[in-house]
């Protein structure tokens, strides 16, 4: 299974890039995994959050390799403690499908086409972090996953 991580525009912030890098390097021991970062709209001003969400939405479409399933990281999924997120994890593993693609939306969050074409959504908290700080929150527990599904002593409950 291959995981492919989609999210809107750059991280722009050093400390945050470096953790995800860090968590990405980790992850290449235990899964293959893409992250694309896609433009920031260019026009996004001029238009309504429903255009943006839109356009947003029609670019992350295009971009969903064929076959996989998609799961958005969205603040009405559902929560997992990280021994579930895991277990979540493994039975996709094992299920025999070629891939996952997680989304992180834009700004407005995701167009109703989005919503249409997930077969799921996940939350990472009730509490609200930015697009670019839950990248990196959503790396280390996609790391944190492996290892416990590795037995490696990385989790503590």
């Amino acid at each position: 299974m291959k995981i492919t991580f989609l999210c809107i525009g750059k991280t722009g912030k050093k400390f945050l890039e470096e953790g995800e890098e860090e968590y990405l390097n980790r992850l290449k021991h235990y899964i293959k995994m893409d992250r694309i970062e896609l433009p920031d709209l260019k026009n996004a001003r001029k238009l309504t959050k429903e255009q943006v969400k839109k356009e947003e939405g029609q670019l992350f479409l295009s971009k969903i390799p064929q076959g996989d399933e998609l799961i958005l990281l969205d603040e009405r999924g559902k929560q997992y403690s990280s021994i579930d997120f895991s277990a979540f994890l493994e039975r996709k593993n094992i299920s025999g499908i070629k891939g996952v693609t997680f989304i992180v939306g834009g700004a407005y969050g995701f167009s109703d086409e989005l919503y249409a074409r997930a077969n799921g959504k996940i939350s990472l908290s009730s509490m609200t972090f930015s697009h670019q700080m839950i990248r990196m929150i959503f790396f280390e527990q996609l790391y944190r996953a492996f290892t416990i599904l590795k037995g490696e002593p990385y989790h503590h409950e």
